[in-house]
């Protein structure tokens, strides 16, 4: 049985459940990106190196397993006005204004927590619908960062979900590599 083009469909059908999650006030900032073939090498290339280079073990971890992911799904949110609510989840007594988000290490912040809330529902629901499919998953914060920096999403906050379908879990014996 020739399996090829399973990943491709489920990563569609992934980022269907995504788009398709609750949003709040029916708003929707989720974006959703698909990385395979080339740039999915180049993606794990880049968080091995990053590792490496700053001496993190997890960012080789990770690489490694996406080194041996049949995709990456990136989920995340871009220009996300806030709700509007002035609830003070992202840590300021009145909400957001597009003046006060700016770039941090990793991405911009601050977010309005009711969008992050979003994004985690859109995350987990892609999730869901790979675990349905019996496709083996993970959602990674570093995969996440490194794609970011490659440019392959213009997402302001972002996590990646690699997956894979072989006859055993990649992501469940995970060895933390001892760097030098």
């Amino acid at each position: 049985m020739d399996l090829k083009e399973i990943p491709d469909l489920i990563a569609k059908m992934m980022a269907v459940s995504a788009i398709t999650a609750p949003k709040s006030k029916g708003e929707n900032f989720v974006t959703v990106e698909y990385i395979t073939g080339k740039k999915l090498k180049k993606l794990a290339e880049a968080m091995i190196e990053r590792g490496r280079k700053a001496n993190d073990p997890f960012y080789v971890r990770d690489g490694e397993s996406v080194s041996k992911s049949d995709g990456v799904l990136l989920i995340g949110l871009k220009d996300a006005k806030p709700v509007g609510l002035n609830c003070g989840g992202c840590g300021f007594d009145r909400c957001i204004r597009k003046e006060e988000i700016k770039e941090m290490r990793d991405f911009k912040a601050p977010s309005c927590m009711l969008r992050i809330l979003d994004m985690g529902i859109a995350i987990g629901s892609a999730v869901k619908t790979a675990s349905i499919h019996n496709i083996d998953n993970r959602i990674m914060y570093r995969a996440a960062v490194v794609a970011r920096e490659l440019g392959y999403t213009d997402a302001d906050v972002v996590m990646a979900i690699p997956f894979s379908i072989t006859g055993k879990n990649i992501f469940f014996d995970r060895k933390i590599p001892e760097l030098k």
